[in-house]
């Protein structure tokens, strides 16, 4: 069988090759649908994009991969631009690749680098728990960008960039504590979550440990497995199913910005104002969220900083100028609107408001 080119892709799609190259670079002048169009012909035909196919067909091939589990995280927009734009003036071509969900990127990778001959591989979102033997199977160098990477075990030859996710979740919650809130609902990954979302979950439980508060589970709301992932959608429906319970709570720390918006709508059409009835804690630093209503109040990840860190660290490894390390970024907590000190009494809590409009009162 015949290999899919990219002169496939766009006369299947009814589009130039342009089109279908700047879709799969996530360039911002194409139409969302269009670009959504073409990636579901891309993962269809079986096509592995490919951003220079010139001088890809050389061995010597100056490339390296990007590969992007949850292309449609708000917070990976600027990185994703800025991988691209440091990986060129490096003077190497950068492919971006799509990872859906319930796909391994780890085995993604290694046929990139069987197919592609790559010289190093960027993984944005995703696991950092990999099995040792398929990570050992790597030939070429890596960086697990914004998830971090629990070991660095001798003979690996990746490293990793990130915030302490544990750590600056942890930071979050204490400042709700601090803030006189002990009721605080939290909005989590699934419970089976092996990255950044248990890491966070981890956070969240220890700040309560450390201001001598119980864990009640009736507080957590995991995120469903067929859920739209970080999304304001998500946010909105695990917030409505929190709302459901009856379960009283005075603040919420949503894992993402994201996830955070999306309660604030739920909360708002169930008549609970926010932060006069309930305080809202966000986790990224997503820059919408300072022009969200009330503006949010959130521990910001130092996006730029990391992203320039992640491609000079691959550079370094590719070059072998150093060993491979778990680099860690300190996250800032950023104080807005949406969260503000316990009312006590004189406050009214989602659950209290939820019981006066059902009894009519």
């Amino acid at each position: 069988m015949d290999s899919v080119t990219i002169r496939d892709i766009a006369r299947k799609c009814g589009v130039g090759v342009s089109t279908v190259s700047r879709a799969m670079n996530n360039h911002p002048d194409i139409n969302p649908q269009t670009r959504e169009k073409i990636l579901r012909v891309i993962r269809e035909s079986g096509y592995v994009p490919n951003n220079s196919a010139r001088n890809l067909k050389r061995a010597d091939a100056r490339a390296v991969a990007l590969l992007v589990k949850g292309m449609d995280n708000m917070f990976f927009t600027d990185i994703i631009h800025i991988i691209e734009r440091d990986t060129q003036e490096q003077g190497y071509a950068c492919i971006l690749q799509q990872v859906e969900d319930g796909e391994n990127e780890l085995e993604i990778a290694l046929e990139l680098v069987k197919e592609k001959k790559l010289r190093g591989i960027i993984f944005l979102g995703g696991s950092f728990v990999h099995p040792p033997a398929l990570l050992k199977r790597l030939t070429v160098p890596y960086v697990i960008s914004t998830i971090g990477q629990q070991e660095n075990p001798e003979g690996y030859i990746g490293g990793s960039v990130s915030v302490d996710n544990r750590k600056e979740s942890c930071k979050a919650v204490n400042y709700l504590c601090s803030l006189g809130h002990r009721r605080i609902a939290v909005l989590a990954a699934g419970e089976d979550d092996r990255s950044i979302g248990r890491l966070r979950m981890e956070g969240y439980r220890q700040a309560l440990a450390e201001n001598g508060i119980p864990f009640d589970p009736a507080l957590v709301v995991y995120m469903e497995a067929s859920a739209d992932g970080y999304s304001m959608k998500s946010g909105y429906r695990m917030t409505r199913r929190l709302l459901e319970t009856g379960t009283d709570f005075t603040a919420l720390y949503a894992t993402a910005d994201t996830l955070a918006m999306g309660a604030c709508r739920a909360l708002k059409e169930s008549g609970v104002r926010v932060p006069e009835d309930c305080s809202i804690m966000g986790f990224d630093g997503l820059e919408a969220g300072r022009y969200y209503i009330p503006s949010l109040t959130t521990l910001e990840q130092p996006a730029e900083e990391m992203a320039h860190a992640t491609v000079a660290h691959l550079f370094r490894l590719i070059r072998k100028q150093e060993a491979p390390k778990r680099l860690f970024f300190e996250g800032r907590l950023v104080i807005r609107e949406s969260a503000q000190k316990y009312g006590g009494a004189n406050g009214k809590t989602p659950a209290a408001e939820n019981d006066r409009k059902s009894k009519g009162r």
